[in-house]
């Protein structure tokens, strides 16, 4: 079976990319738990930070964005002396603030699924690249929301970043076009 050649060498790497990468993610809790990930990863191999996954969802209390949006000092400390987690200061700080943003964006356009998906007018963007070298790192879509996201007040969150998420929440489906994940995404997907 033929899979996109990033996720060679390891099994969680392989479990990732076969169920969950380029998936439409339409729930906020996942939305945030990637972005939170995703920002840990800045400077790191994506593999680092799968395998801190379970820690960090341990840590971060599943990934409850109301009680991320509440952690104080002494959890900050609790967070810094982990590790099982990714310990910057600044990424664990913006996790924190970027919880509070995720709320008022929840508010502001009834869920972050809402805000982000309106971006592609609710369809993914599908990639037909043969190599995962024509793969671009940002595009003017992940420039305008990490602006946009950044406007709003979201910290540790670039283009490159919002990228990543993009790809890893399905809103944009850059597998290749060999690997068989390609062809079962755009085949499946159901427009919400």
């Amino acid at each position: 079976m033929k899979r996109c050649d990033w996720c060679t060498g390891s099994e969680l790497y392989i479990n990732y990319h076969d169920t969950e990468w380029g998936v439409p993610v339409y729930e906020d809790n996942l939305h945030f738990e990637f972005l939170t990930l995703e920002s840990a990863q800045s400077g790191l191999s994506w593999i680092t930070i799968l395998k801190k996954r379970e820690n960090y969802r341990h840590a971060y209390d599943n990934f409850d964005i109301q009680k991320v949006a509440h952690y104080d000092e002494k959890k900050m400390v609790e967070l810094l002396s982990n590790a099982g987690i990714v310990r910057n200061r600044m990424k664990i700080e913006a996790s924190i603030v970027n919880a509070r943003k995720f709320i008022e964006i929840q508010n502001e356009f009834g869920s972050f699924t809402k805000y982000i998906w309106a971006f592609t007018d609710g369809k993914p963007i599908v990639g037909e690249y043969k190599s995962i070298y024509e793969i671009p790192s940002k595009t003017h879509l992940s420039d305008m929301i990490a602006k946009d996201m950044k406007k709003k007040g979201f910290k540790f969150l670039g283009s490159v970043t919002i990228y990543s998420h993009l790809q890893a929440a399905g809103i944009v489906n850059d597998h290749t076009l060999d690997c068989f994940r390609y062809k079962d995404l755009t085949q499946d997907i159901s427009f919400k």
